[in-house]
């Protein structure tokens, strides 16, 4: 009989084992990609925006009174709680100006946080969310209306400044989204920043936290500090303070991504070898901080 109960045990413990070495080489995103709602958790943000996750998470509703939630089949309108209630203010604060009804809000997080299967490296603490940069006309879309519609560029073909979609209500929507004391920074086309940068009138302190980035022409993107209590989260360095050299950022380096950076490469310059970086889809659980392991089983 003890034979018999030891076998079991060491079975079982094998098994056990077994089934963790499995989930720990199976890659993050597969993992949180595959939750379909949030941990049973307190509210709390575990890592960095790129590598980390998000217990007991809040969904965006899908429409409100101000805003509404798009691509909805993505299953991504989740946030930390601080993220849900800026938005709705924010949007709020959007629908006053002319022209807009409120926002089209894109991603936020997954339900769990964490990395994603599919375009973001980050978005991975619900502590960042992709705002259209499309007025919405009607809040009352259907769901095949939000996965059908897409947002304009503001971008103008040759990258160096905004087109006529750009209207000075955007930067009335992105001064009142970087003037709440939530906000860490906010990514957007350089071309955006150029021209607040010249229109921009009265206080500009809030134009520091305004960051020029890639592919960011359809959208803007707010990223929030890390909520208070949250000490496994990590605001991310340097500062929008040290970016900007305690300025506005209104600078030589903002004028290097409309002219320098868009030169094309010389063909004379010997080529470097580009060593493949690890980036959110590469990432096993054993990357992400020991807290996340708890947020993907929870109930």
């Amino acid at each position: 009989m003890w034979l018999k109960l030891t076998r079991t045990i060491i079975l079982t413990s094998v098994l056990i084992l077994s089934g963790q070495a499995g989930v720990a080489e199976t890659k993050a995103n597969k993992l949180f990609g595959a939750k379909k709602s949030a941990s049973q958790q307190l509210p709390d943000a575990f890592g960095t925006y790129a590598k980390g996750c998000l217990a007991g998470a809040v969904q965006m509703p899908e429409s409100g009174p101000t805003w509404q939630a798009m691509r909805l089949s993505r299953n991504r309108n989740w946030g930390h709680p601080d993220m849900i209630s800026f938005l709705k203010r924010l949007s709020a604060s959007a629908a006053a100006q002319p022209g807009w009804k409120g926002l089209y809000i894109g991603d936020i997080s997954q339900p769990r946080g964490g990395p994603m299967t599919s375009s973001h490296q980050s978005h991975q603490l619900g502590l960042d969310a992709d705002v259209w940069l499309l007025p919405p006309k009607r809040l009352d879309l259907s769901r095949s209306e939000r996965e059908a519609l897409s947002s304009k560029t503001v971008r103008s073909k040759n990258w160096r400044t905004v087109n006529g979609n750009w209207t000075p209500a955007h930067m009335e929507v992105i001064k009142a989204a970087a003037s709440d004391p939530a906000v860490d920074r906010i990514f957007i086309t350089a071309p955006a920043k150029v021209w607040m940068c010249k229109n921009a009138k009265g206080n500009r302190k809030w134009l520091q936290k305004i960051r020029p980035y890639w592919g960011h022409h359809y959208h803007f993107h707010v990223r929030l500090k890390c909520p208070k209590g949250s000490t496994i989260c990590k605001t991310q360095k340097p500062t929008v303070k040290q970016l900007s050299k305690n300025a506005t950022g209104c600078d030589k380096d903002l004028n290097w991504w409309v002219t320098t950076a868009l030169k094309p490469p010389d063909p004379n310059a010997p080529k470097k070898k580009k060593q493949k970086k690890r980036g959110a889809r590469d990432y096993v659980m054993a990357d992400l901080p020991s807290q996340c392991r708890r947020v993907l089983t929870s109930q």
